[in-house]
């Protein structure tokens, strides 16, 4: 193997950033052996009701994070994994990260986050804007009405509209809300960008999440004629945004003495360009090749799939020349809710008794296709793909007196895979092959949910071979900055772990989901697509009530409490 001393082994370590914890990951260069693992959890989680320490309050569907928390990682769960993991610090060749996006914040040219400015740290808009902040959702819209009107080239490789989950929507919305606070950043960056910047002291832009976060396209951003037709203080985003692009698996420096204090890593280990968490996952899973589809399954769920050509799939959250990785493109599609359906269902829904993922998986399995009478719409946290509307909202069709609380599990089950469908046929109609899936993720285990899938889509269903399928993917682009492999493709056929077709679709369960997803096609567009938009309605009549009694709000969310 290339750039491996056989004198003895190397190792690289990968750092997963999610939405609650990060964790680190020590993997050994010559096999892929992942040797040791260690957790932090974020001391202030999501900051979604309001801002710690002065407790200033947040309008609905606001999401933040504390930049604290992510170097917090760095401190503790990066030292913790090499120490489980028995290795000598010294043999550490490489680290490389990974971040749940579009994750972003405001800076000083510096990286300073700007709510670590003191006079800026009670402004809500200084803080980190994590993936699921969906309060941007109107300025997306208008982002998306203007793109059509003046027919820019770019919305075409998005599906045809940007979400409120990325870079444009979140930096309009502070422009607009809190214009001293826009002023005030130099720098609008990825929270992946930027803890490589905290790593290495270098600040680079990774050709991912600038493709398929910040409008990248043929080598350009949106235009400033077309910023300032949007806002006339907005022409000047793409300045923020701007910085050294460099693809993934390069190396974008090496470990600071003040990042080598805090992880206990050589000063000089090569760190890696930042990535995304689904996107770095497919090198985990032996997915590089068209055709293989990853789904990295956990509270929401990511698609990506890299093809051999170019095309424009509707309702896609993008397609990047390099996205995932070099000489392919890659697509990326996407459900904003999954686990955290099945999780709302259990914590707030499920009587005593079966209020438990094993109970209700259990009653569930045991039902035939479609014995519960039921179809649900999995849009608890809006629609990402295809519709990508944030205030679109769950649906369940057909409850009686009869149902029972394995029936609503199930059903729900059974949604985030027809929505997973949706975009399989999507990216088929559009002519980019979906041969079979591998899943990642947390939500692996459920043997259930997994065999449904492969009956839904009618395809073998593969599962990844490491619990750590981002964590694993961060040190595979480790080891090809370091110098070990020449490309991801080697690295990831060594490195990677897949056990192919675990689950095979059932031919008579396959026509049985047939029936039910036409079913969930037709409420998908009625509900969706603009013939009813009563779920848009009930969302602006729950925001201005929310907004107009706040301590009314509080008092509520205390008594539910």
């Amino acid at each position: 193997m290339s750039g491996v001393d056989p004198a003895g082994d190397r190792y690289v370590v990968g750092v997963d950033y999610g939405t609650l914890s990060g964790r680190a990951l020590v993997v050994r260069v010559r096999d892929g052996a992942e040797l040791g693992t260690a957790v932090h959890e974020y001391r202030n989680a999501v900051i979604s009701s309001a801002l710690p320490e002065d407790g200033t309050p947040l309008p609905p569907d606001w999401a933040l994070q504390d930049p604290q928390d992510y170097r917090d990682v760095l401190r503790h769960a990066v030292p913790a994994a090499v120490a489980a993991a028995g290795v000598d610090p010294q043999d550490v060749v490489g680290i490389g990260i990974d971040f749940t996006a579009c994750t972003v914040l405001p800076t000083l040219a510096d990286g300073t986050p700007l709510c670590e400015v003191p006079e800026l740290r009670q402004r809500p808009h200084s803080w980190v804007k994590l993936w699921k902040h969906h309060a941007a959702q109107p300025h997306a819209d208008r982002i998306n009405a203007l793109a059509h009107e003046r027919a820019e080239p770019w919305i075409g490789r998005y599906g045809g509209k940007i979400s409120a989950e990325w870079q444009f929507a979140k930096g309009l919305q502070i422009l607009e809300e809190d214009p001293e606070v826009y002023r005030r950043a130099e720098r609008f960056i990825e929270a992946a960008d930027w803890i490589v910047w905290q790593l290495c002291g270098v600040e680079t832009r990774n050709v991912c999440t600038a493709g398929y976060k910040g409008i990248r396209q043929d080598g350009a951003y949106p235009s400033v004629d077309y910023l300032t037709a949007l806002h006339p203080g907005f022409g000047d985003f793409v300045t923020k945004l701007d910085g050294p692009l460099r693809p993934l698996a390069a190396r974008a420096g090496g470990l600071t003495a003040r990042a080598a204090a805090w992880t206990g890593l050589p000063e000089g280990v090569a760190v890696a360009v930042g990535n995304v968490d689904a996107h770095v996952t497919a090198a985990a899973a032996q997915a590089i090749e068209p055709g293989r589809l990853v789904a990295i399954m956990g509270t929401s769920t990511c698609h990506v799939v890299n093809g051999s050509h170019l095309a424009e799939v509707a309702g896609m959250c993008g397609v990047v020349d390099g996205g995932i990785s070099a000489g392919s493109w890659g697509y990326e599609a996407g459900q904003s809710g999954v686990g955290d359906i099945f999780g709302w269902f259990v914590e707030q829904a499920a009587p005593a008794g079966v209020d438990s993922h094993e109970r209700l998986t259990e009653l569930a399995a045991a039902q035939p296709v479609g014995a519960h009478g039921l179809v649900a719409l999995d849009w608890w946290n809006g629609n990402r793909s295809l519709l990508v509307n944030h205030d679109l909202s769950g649906l369940i069709v057909g409850l009686t007196l009869a149902t029972r609380p394995a029936d609503v599990y199930r059903a729900l089950l059974e949604a985030t895979a027809y929505g997973t469908r949706m975009i399989i046929e999507a990216f088929v109609e559009a002519g980019i092959a979906v041969d079979d899936l591998v899943v990642a993720g947390g939500l692996t285990s459920n043997e259930l949910l997994m065999q449904i899938y492969a009956d839904v889509t009618n395809r073998p269903l593969g599962i990844i071979g490491s619990a750590q399928g981002p964590a694993l993917g961060s040190a595979i682009h480790a080891a090809v900055a370091a110098g070990a492999y020449p490309s991801i493709h080697e690295a990831s056929r060594v490195m990677g772990r897949m056990r192919a077709a675990v689950y095979r679709p059932d031919p008579d369960r396959v026509r049985a989901y047939d029936a039910l997803y036409a079913e969930y096609r037709a409420l998908h567009d009625h509900f969706g697509r603009g013939a009813n938009d009563v779920m848009l309605r009930l969302r602006a009549i729950r925001n201005a009530a929310v907004e107009s009694a706040p301590s009314q709000r509080d008092a509520a969310l205390e008594v539910v409490a």
